[in-house]
């Protein structure tokens, strides 16, 4: 009994270092909520937040060999990825979705998103939204091209605004983030046809005036950097994920941040 004990207390110490690390590698996001609240019952759903998938030996970048393995574990254990389209109706109508939903996330538009991600997604039969920053696309050789991105976003692939700069936007005023918002979706809109109605916010900062612009700029859910799953408490304007870096026990790490999210929530330690 006492040597159960001592587990049960060494697993909490985990997913409390697991938190309190995250929060303070995190984001500086202001998160006092407005009344945008979803009103019906949506399941815990996992947002995982990926930026680079290539050997580089940062933070922001795992393998592709360690993204492969993460997604053969997602597909071996049953997980159904799903499009924001997908959760925005959970949330907003209830609507349901396959059992064990998951929802992928790129942030920035990385060439490596397309030639490494891509094809293991597709590997597994999986689908993911990427947030690209539109000045870059086809102007900086270490992002992707339009005709890469078209060709993701005909395949099934949802295509979001990540803005045209990647200038965090706490340190623009109104009119300078109306225009992040509003150029880079009519930027995706020429590109790719349609406007886009998913936003990531540059380095994860906002607060409620920023949520307001987005929202008036016609996007339907934002997405934060603020470690959590998306369900029924979620605001639609600061959708919570679960960042996923390169570390020395990479897929330990990825396994630990996708169980412990809905542990800690229960236990009421994120998202207040």
């Amino acid at each position: 009994m006492h040597r159960y004990h001592k587990s049960v207390v060494g697993i909490l110490l985990v997913f409390m270092f697991l938190f309190i690390a995250t929060t303070m590698a995190g984001t500086n996001a202001v998160v006092t909520e407005a009344n945008l609240e979803p009103p019906t019952v949506c399941p815990e759903v996992p947002v995982l937040n990926y930026h680079k998938i290539d050997t580089m030996q940062i933070a922001l970048s795992v393998a592709p060999e360690e993204f492969d393995k993460q997604m053969r574990y997602l597909s071996e254990n049953g997980y159904h990825t799903v499009t924001p389209d997908q959760l925005f109706k959970a949330l907003k109508k209830g609507i349901p979705l396959p059992d064990k939903p998951i929802l992928i996330t790129f942030d920035d538009g990385y060439e490596d998103n397309y030639v490494n991600a891509y094809p293991i997604l597709k590997k597994y039969n999986f689908t993911a939204t990427f947030f690209v920053i539109t000045d870059f696309i086809s102007h900086d050789p270490r992002f992707m091209t339009w005709d890469q991105v078209k060709e993701m976003a005909e395949s099934g692939f949802t295509i979001g605004s990540h803005t045209v700069n990647h200038v965090p936007l706490t340190e623009l005023n109104a009119d300078q983030i109306t225009t992040e918002l509003t150029v880079s979706s009519q930027k995706l809109e020429q590109e790719l046809g349609a406007r886009p109605r998913y936003f990531a916010y540059p380095t994860g900062t906002y607060n409620d005036e920023i949520r307001h612009l987005v929202q008036k700029a016609g996007y339907k859910m934002a997405f934060t950097v603020r470690y959590g799953q998306a369900d029924s408490d979620s605001n639609f304007y600061s959708i919570e994920r679960i960042p996923i870096f390169r570390t020395q026990h990479t897929f330990r790490s990825f396994f630990i941040r996708v169980k412990a999210a809905p542990i800690l929530e229960r236990l009421g330690l994120i998202r207040n």
